[in-house]
């Protein structure tokens, strides 16, 4: 990383004090919040636990004003309550469409020829005629929450992708179109040769399958950017749990937003899962799982993210939940709002809700955060009178100064954490701080130089993202860490100001934590999160007994706690569920800087 030539970049001033003016808005009616939601959720529609109402109203009841119900593509053989398409009990008339497939055997179900397999429905046909109405039914029920129609996008050549479309004629003719035609799980054939809502000269004006390899992948986004450039309506391409099956490179990324400039607007980089043993996905992922809940790529600095902005993409951070099963029943899931957030920037007093959204999320105007560690973010740059806010670009002339301001709230109230035991990681430096009360202990602020493209991707001899090449080129670094300490006011906020001079085109971001530098197992000595498998093998791997052999002094507390003291060893996610909560992070997405 080159370091040395970024010290040219900039010079650095801080100031301690807070200031009182209040953030530069879009609009001065001042319509516009951060507002929390989910992209990427997970019912009995495909392979999540829960009825797809009772999903829907935990979004509610976890505090979420906008979310996506985001469900595999292929086929399901059940219904958004569990009751099988192919049970004559609920479905007299067998209801499906397409080419026949059946799953395992039921005494439930009745195939074509009298016996009990259960037939598939392909998603195509259940998106269209049964969610949508059900999500029709979610908006009449909570009117104030914004409730859009997604699908998780098994993409061709790659893994799993959250999207998402709202159509302007209230239907979902769009997104059943796409997923019949790009989803590399969906082997109907029955639609090929129907017309298309489009016609272009590189897509055609018919359906025809279009789901086998990366160029395919492709394809599927240039058909969700013509759809939104012919005014069908707007939609988002999200890239989820990028790591996890060794698929996705920057080259990806930069060929699919080249492909949709207006759609493909980021990435799931921190992903759900958080309450798995290694949080998000398991160890053999691309570089060795997740660092404080963050993939490698966007928990690096000078990784992939960086690598995205140092060419002068608009590509974002998102976190979403990915539920699937609770950890209360034995999942590896929070619910969607429990734990993980992505707060937006949106029109509150907007005449379309569901357009605002998408809006929010394409201006970058986002930040995502882990246990409500914080509750507010208040991220801009200004000069001479201009201010920018996260995801926009800020103009001035070359060494002019730019001042930066940073105000965040650490809310006075528990998470939703189930424990007020302290925290085991902190314990191990003589910290006591509940879990169910995180305390925000400093703030880095990452800079780097906008240069164009960076370097390709490096492969290992297997052919596959090699983990060790983890330099694109860059010379982004922390510029500044800001403590507690330092930040407080009088009105319950943290707020830090410094200034810079920029020398060249530059972007800048941030990330918090609980944790300060040099937690054993949890961070190194310049505060970045180490791999969360070390914290769950020396820390968090529960042993029943001390025959069996405690992992240290902090594991045994643990084991104590969850033991002895609340008598509730019976549920086996309890450690993950504290590994969670004791390793908190919070990220901005980047405000660009262009120097003149």
């Amino acid at each position: 990383m080159n370091i040395t030539a970024f010290s040219a970049l900039l010079s650095v001033s801080i100031g301690l004090t807070g200031i009182t003016s209040a953030i530069a808005n879009n609009d001065k009616d001042d319509k516009f919040a951060y507002l929390p939601g989910d992209f990427h959720q997970h019912s009995l529609y495909t392979d999540g636990g829960r009825p797809f109402f009772e999903l829907n109203r935990q979004n509610f009841n976890y505090g979420l004003d906008w979310w996506a119900n985001s469900e595999h593509g292929g086929e399901r053989n059940r219904d958004g309550v569990g009751h099988y398409w192919s049970d004559p009990k609920w479905y007299p008339d067998n209801p499906i469409q397409g080419d026949v497939e059946y799953s395992g055997s039921s005494g439930s179900c009745v195939d074509l020829d009298g016996g009990n397999r259960c037939q598939e429905m392909w998603r195509w046909q259940s998106l269209r005629d049964y969610v949508y109405p059900d999500i029709e039914i979610v908006r009449a029920t909570f009117p104030d929450n914004t409730v859009i129609s997604g699908l998780e996008w098994n993409v061709p050549g790659h893994e799993h992708c959250s999207t998402a479309i709202y159509q302007y004629n209230n239907t979902a003719t769009a997104i059943s179109e796409f997923e019949f035609r790009f989803d590399r799980s969906d082997d109907d054939t029955s639609r090929n040769g129907e017309p298309s809502l489009l016609n272009t000269p590189e897509l055609g004006n018919v359906l025809s399958k279009t789901n086998d390899d990366e160029d395919d992948a492709i394809l599927g986004v240039k058909w969700m950017q013509a759809m939104k450039d012919a005014g069908i309506g707007d939609a988002w391409v999200v890239p989820a749990h990028v790591e996890r099956a060794w698929s996705y490179t920057i080259e990806d990324f930069r060929n699919w937003q080249d492909a949709g400039p207006d759609v493909v607007l980021g990435a799931e980089f921190a992903p759900g899962h958080q309450t798995s043993s290694d949080r998000g996905f398991g160890r053999t992922s691309l570089g060795g799982g997740t660092y404080g809940g963050t993939g490698f790529y966007a928990a690096t600095v000078g990784g992939l993210w960086d690598g995205l902005l140092a060419e002068g993409r608009k590509f974002y951070n998102f976190v979403s939940s990915d539920y699937h099963w609770h950890w209360g029943d034995g999942g590896s899931d929070f619910w969607p709002g429990e734990y993980q957030k992505t707060y937006t920037y949106i029109n509150t007093k907007a005449k379309d809700k569901i357009k605002a959204v998408f809006k929010g999320i394409r201006s970058g105007n986002s930040w995502n955060v882990q246990g409500d560690l914080i509750d507010s973010l208040e991220f801009t740059a200004s000069s001479k009178g201009e201010t920018a806010m996260m995801g926009q670009t800020l103009k001035v002339q070359k060494g002019k100064p730019v001042r930066i301001k940073i105000k965040v709230r650490d809310p006075e109230t528990p998470n939703n954490c189930p424990f007020e035991l302290n925290n085991p990681s902190l314990e191990q430096i003589g910290i006591k701080q509940p879990l169910n009360m995180p305390e925000l202990d400093h703030i880095d602020v990452i800079a780097g130089s906008i240069t164009g493209n960076v370097p390709e991707t490096s492969f290992d001899a297997n052919g596959r993202p090699d983990p060790d090449a983890t330099d694109y080129g860059t010379n982004a670094q922390v510029i500044q860490t800001f403590y507690r300490e330092y930040g407080k006011d009088k009105k319950g906020y943290l707020v830090f100001v410094m200034k810079i001079w920029p020398k060249e085109d530059m972007f800048i971001r941030l990330r918090g934590t609980n944790l300060p530098a040099n937690v054993p197992y949890e961070t190194d000595a310049a505060g970045n999160p180490l791999a969360d498998s070390e914290a769950n093998d020396n820390i968090y791997q529960l042993m029943e007994t001390e025959a069996e052999g405690y992992n240290g002094l902090t594991n045994k507390l643990l084991n104590l706690h969850l033991m002895d003291d609340l008598r509730i060893s019976t549920i086996d996610k309890l450690d993950d569920v504290l590994e969670a909560y004791a390793d908190l992070w919070f990220y901005s997405n980047p405000i660009f800087i262009k120097v003149k």
